[in-house]
């Protein structure tokens, strides 16, 4: 199968050639035709919006401009628009439950993170006095306090990237 000249994204483009002839680079309303692309509105609908030919001219700017890292990041907004959407579409309660457990996971640069708690017992042990511990020993019992520091702190808590 033959492939098309610079078809692969990680060759370097030439910005003046492509703004040349770019129908995007060259249109009134470029600004918002890229911020609606990163924005994860649809190629499809972008063109028929603003009159361009097909998506992959759309898609030819997006590679070009290094928008498709941009739209990448910018994963919130379409979660966003599928939890929105949730009340006047059919979609199952557990796909708008996963879209928004998904969209909480997001930080503020498009990554998706998992957090995790760690709570070290011996330290919790050791801030209890001689009657809390007897207390927990006798009974199981936990110091009132116990609740109000379970949890993870700044040292304990960390973040793990899901690539």
């Amino acid at each position: 199968m033959r492939q098309k000249k610079n078809a692969s994204p990680e060759k370097p483009v030439s910005l003046g050639r492509h703004e040349y002839g770019c129908k995007v680079c060259n249109h009134l309303e470029r600004a918002q035709i890229e911020a609606e692309f990163i924005s994860w509105k649809s190629p499809v609908d972008i063109c028929a919006e603003y009159g361009l030919t097909d998506r992959t001219t759309i898609y030819r700017h997006a590679w070009a401009l290094e928008l498709m890292e941009k739209r990448r990041r910018n994963v919130r907004a379409a979660l966003e628009r599928i939890i929105e959407k949730a009340g006047s579409v059919e979609v199952t309660a557990g796909a708008v439950v996963q879209a928004v457990a998904t969209y909480a996971r997001i930080n503020s640069s498009g990554l998706l993170i998992e957090r995790k708690e760690t709570v070290n017992m011996n330290e919790l042990f050791e801030r209890m006095s001689r009657e809390e511990l007897l207390a927990y020993a006798e009974k199981g019992t936990l110091p009132s306090w116990y609740t109000s520091v379970l949890g993870a702190t700044e040292e304990d808590s960390g973040e793990v990237l899901i690539q």
